[in-house]
């Protein structure tokens, strides 16, 4: 075998040994190391593609609902502001008069009420894609006012605007330290309603998982 043909031989060797450490993710960003209760979670979260938007509408997620354990008069809204914020306090309409939050996407204090939005932490329309399109009515009203689970947070409006009804695929928190608690507040709200991740959110979440300590 000649010098020329055995050289060719070997860089077709090692081409195909690259290839498979390739396709095996060893040099896939997409790949994550995480672990831990999250990590597995997310492992059991169905892939499939999003679904179709066909009869959403907001309105069929009702949401701040009244919720007399947090005091007379006070819904949702109210309800996730008084448990969230440090030193609130409320009129008698369960307004809150004064009070600070944090938060939850960027970490930035806020002392006005009007600059907070309660944020779906799995927008409803994603949440419609992944599986609530055939809930009824009934769950999709628990599922938007959800105070047991993650599902809701106070956070700055211009957070919560710029994220609308993306996934992580397509819009992170833009204070990385609070990715960790992100991705595992949006993977343990999947797994508790069996909602469905996209192939991209699911490794979008991994590497978000990665940021934990």
């Amino acid at each position: 075998m000649g010098k020329k043909t055995w050289s060719s031989l070997v860089a077709a060797v090692l081409l195909g040994a690259m290839w498979l450490v390739f396709e095996s993710g060893l040099f896939d960003d997409n790949v994550s190391s995480a672990s831990g209760p999250a990590a597995e979670q997310l492992e059991q979260l169905q892939v499939a593609p999003a679904g179709s938007m066909d009869g959403y509408s907001r309105d069929r997620f009702e949401h701040w609902v009244a919720q007399p354990s947090a005091g007379k008069n006070c819904n949702t809204r109210e309800a996730v502001l008084l448990r969230d914020g440090s030193g609130t306090r409320r009129d008698n309409r369960c307004e809150a008069t004064s009070g600070t939050w944090t938060s939850a996407y960027t970490g930035e204090k806020i002392t006005d009420d009007s600059d907070i939005d309660i944020d779906h932490m799995v927008p409803l329309a994603n949440a419609w894609r992944s599986g609530a399109a055939a809930w009824t009515d009934a769950e999709r009203e628990k599922f938007a006012n959800d105070m047991t689970n993650p599902q809701l947070v106070a956070v700055d409006s211009s957070s919560n605007r710029s994220k609308g009804d993306q996934d992580p695929s397509t819009w992170k928190p833009s204070a990385q330290d609070r990715w960790c608690e992100y991705a595992g507040d949006w993977i343990q709200v999947k797994s508790t309603y069996r909602l469905t991740v996209t192939d991209a959110e699911k490794k979008a979440l991994g590497r978000m998982l990665a940021t934990c300590g």
